[in-house]
């Protein structure tokens, strides 16, 4: 299989073999990756709320956010997938065949959690009724999870 081959994994059904299984996996772990360097963070903020006679408090709201759009977009943009993802053996690829960048995973997570939020998640559904098994926000971008 050559590099062009793999940007048109619909004509290759085994570089999708397992990816909603591996994707839901995929997404537990990089949550709980999120999480911990989400707690880490609020440990820094309160400690910089101290020194800073509370101003720096105003930020927890945002540190959540922030964590998962720089852990996605750091994490996707160099490597191509997510720890969880790698750890699942899946790979992110732009429709074109190109890894995406920083910003082309930073905006998918914040696509991920807008759509999932306003749909409560119905909005994955919709990787049932698509031979790519793209959910909607892979869609947008342009982009498929599929095997490494």
């Amino acid at each position: 299989m050559t590099a062009d081959d793999r940007s048109f994994p619909v004509y290759h059904p085994a570089a999708l073999d397992g990816v909603r299984r591996k994707r839901m996996i995929a997404f537990l772990i990089d949550f709980t990756l999120v999480c911990i360097l989400w707690l880490i963070a609020c440990v820094i903020v309160g400690i910089l709320g101290v020194v800073t006679l509370g101003l720096a408090w105003l930020l927890y709201g945002a540190v959540f956010p922030i964590v998962a759009i720089l852990y996605s977009g750091v994490s996707i943009g160099s490597r191509g997938a997510t720890p969880g993802m790698r750890a699942m053996g899946l790979i992110f690829r732009l429709d074109t065949g190109e890894q995406p960048n920083f910003w082309q995973g930073a905006f998918h997570v914040i696509l991920f959690y807008v759509i999932t939020s306003f749909t409560g998640g119905l909005a994955l559904l919709i990787s049932l009724f698509n031979s790519r098994k793209r959910l909607l926000h892979d869609m947008l971008i342009g982009a498929t999870v599929e095997n490494a």
